[in-house]
């Protein structure tokens, strides 16, 4: 692996007395492009949150490029999921973007900079969003609305883009562009991506964590019916068969040496 970007030593999480993900260990290279599946409840999220600083650890450590992450955390981008962002809310797809530029501790009469508009127009041409610029988000697709945030994401030039689930909400087509896009990214970053699209996770990403409380895989992106199993406790057909990419061997198949 090379330098690690991020690297989660014994991490966990407990809301009250239940814990969320226990003794999570999981270095994250530098321009890795890492994907992270499990069952709904299994702490997928809780464990970005806990890298981001936005949910405190129990016990365990956090290192970004070497450092304590308190403090290092800017270099962080952060994709929330789709469902936890108000779209009614009455502001435009350009101002949401420029929020991205917004740092800690900034004053009541705080105004963005002609350079900060112009990095986000930038971003913008880059995403393919820049004519939706002025649009209210209550009229964006949800596609064209999971962009956006990606584009805030990116308005502050992360080394790391974290997202969660960024794909559950949108159509086929919108699912497709996102992907290229983040591929794209991966070129000139890292990319941790949390995901249920089990096709996604064997054709974009270069290795997968497999959460479920705890970290049952770490690897390549191809599992076992075991690991499969272990980490889902469903039949293996039901998750793989028919795709083109497969992220399960086919029953009965065995790696040679």
């Amino acid at each position: 692996m090379s330098n690690p970007a991020i690297q989660i030593e014994n991490v966990s999480v407990y809301y009250g007395q239940t814990p969320a993900i226990t003794g999570i260990c999981l270095d994250v290279g530098e321009g890795e492009y890492l994907g992270i599946i499990g069952p709904n409840g299994g702490g997928k999220s809780t464990l970005l949150k806990a890298v981001l600083g936005l949910v405190p650890i129990s016990s365990g450590t956090v290192r970004i490029y070497g450092k304590e992450a308190k403090g290092s955390r800017t270099v962080l981008g952060y994709v929330p999921q789709f469902s936890n962002v108000d779209k009614n809310f009455p502001i435009t797809l350009n101002e949401v973007v420029l929020t991205g530029r917004m740092k800690a501790g900034i004053s009541p009469l705080f105004r963005f900079s002609k350079s900060d508009r112009e990095a986000v127009s930038k971003i913008l041409e880059k995403i393919g969003i820049a004519h939706l610029a002025s649009r209210q988000i209550s009229e964006l697709s949800g596609g064209e609305f999971q962009k956006m945030l990606i584009a805030r994401a990116l308005a502050m030039k992360p080394k790391v883009l974290l997202l969660d689930e960024p794909t559950a909400s949108v159509d086929a087509s919108s699912q497709e562009q996102i992907y290229r896009l983040l591929d794209e990214l991966n070129k000139n970053m890292t990319i941790i991506l949390v995901t249920h699209d089990l096709l996604a996770v064997s054709s974009q990403v270069k290795r997968l964590a497999c959460l479920n409380g705890k970290l049952v895989y770490h690897g390549e992106p191809e599992l076992s019916e075991h690991v499969v199993n272990s980490l889902y406790g469903c039949p293996v057909d039901l998750i793989a068969h028919g795709v083109p990419h497969r992220v399960l061997k086919e029953h009965g198949e065995e790696k040679t040496e």
